[in-house]
């Protein structure tokens, strides 16, 4: 999938997401400030998630349950020293448990990561709106 949006088009553009994704594990990749976790809490509202949602970025993971009583964990890897931290606090865990996991710098663990996942690229256009990309992983590759 590939498409250029809005900050208004953003529930249409996660609606889109999830009723596509290829599994639970959803890799978002793009530069500081073009967007990932303004996407990710849309994606996590349209789960079913009431919380307020905020990016992990010094717990690494925050976890929230949907009105159907799903969890949902978005992980935020930017301040990771290595991936040896990721292990310590179980991510392979969280990657087996069939649950959501929307992981925001999935480069910084790269060689974690789950053999299937769709992979979310994210640019800024030059008009100020965004564009995605949504490649179907199927192997550890993230290129």
């Amino acid at each position: 999938m590939n498409k250029n949006y809005t900050i208004n088009q953003l529930p249409e553009v996660a609606s889109q997401i999830i009723d596509s994704a290829s599994s639970k594990i959803l890799l978002f990749y793009g530069e500081m400030g073009v967007g990932k976790t303004t996407l990710i809490k849309e994606i996590v509202k349209q789960l079913g998630v009431d919380d307020v949602v905020s990016s992990p970025t010094f717990s690494l993971v925050n976890e929230y349950e949907s009105n159907e009583g799903e969890r949902i964990y978005h992980f935020d890897f930017y301040r990771i020293n290595d991936e040896e931290e990721a292990l310590d606090m179980g991510v392979e865990e969280y990657f087996d448990s069939n649950n959501w996991c929307l992981i925001e710098w999935p480069e910084n663990i790269k060689n974690l990561l789950p053999l299937k996942a769709d992979k979310i690229s994210l640019s800024v256009n030059e008009d100020g709106g965004r564009s995605l990309t949504v490649n179907q992983l199927s192997n550890n590759s993230t290129t």
